[in-house]
């Protein structure tokens, strides 16, 4: 099976693709990671990225797109995918189904998850971070002692990304961007919408009983 996960920040996403990828044995492909592999091993795409990216310019749809249909291609691919971070617009989208359609690969289903804004700003808002990689959260999972990390006893911090301030102007860059989107595959009969505030594993419960006919 074929999925587009779409999600705003904190909605759980990243959580329930690691259980998808594990449950369902097909690769989670994120357009960031794909980047940076294409450049790491210096490919004809990669290369043409860089040039865009040395000069701090967005890398254009038909560099990635040539980048995604590549990685499709790959033998991991060959029982299904999910897609994570990209379609970002509906030009996207539409290159994409294009390539899919060459290479007889066609999204079986989109994956939506909802939070309301006030639960996203309280799940972000309250994370915190130490340089050893441990992560905690004000509310939910404090440190024992208050600003200290439990793991390594440094300080910890809050990301500049994840004020209040900051992770209300993400959700509406979410939002703005997205809209056009879950339009477009709720149109083609595609989108099948999830309620993220629930617990973590009736939400996978939830996603495996929309994935049972193609699994």
């Amino acid at each position: 099976m074929n999925i587009i996960l779409f999600g705003p920040p904190g909605a759980g996403k990243g959580t329930q693709a690691k259980k998808l990828v594990e449950f369902y044995n097909i690769p989670q492909i994120s357009t960031g990671d794909i980047l940076r592999a294409n450049l790491r091993e210096g490919t004809k795409l990669g290369l043409a990225a860089r040039e865009y990216m040395d000069k701090g310019e967005l890398v254009p749809d038909e560099v990635l797109i040539g980048i995604i249909k590549n990685r499709l291609k790959e033998d991991d691919c060959e029982n299904g995918f999910m897609l994570d971070g990209y379609p970002r617009t509906v030009p996207q989208a539409d290159a994409l189904a294009g390539i899919l359609e060459e290479i007889e690969k066609p999204i079986d289903i989109v994956l939506n998850f909802e939070v309301p804004d006030e639960a996203l700003v309280s799940r972000i808002g309250g994370r915190l971070m130490c340089k050893c990689g441990a992560s905690y959260h004000k509310t939910f999972n404090p440190p024992k002692e208050e600003g200290i990390c439990d793991a390594c006893g440094a300080e910890v911090y809050q990301r500049a990304d994840d004020t209040e301030e900051a992770v209300k102007n993400r959700l509406d860059v979410y939002k703005n961007q997205t809209q056009p989107l879950i339009d477009y595959y709720e149109k083609m009969d595609l989108l099948k919408t999830l309620d993220g505030t629930k617990d973590i594993e009736v939400v996978f419960e939830d996603i495996k009983a929309i994935l049972a006919e193609f699994a």
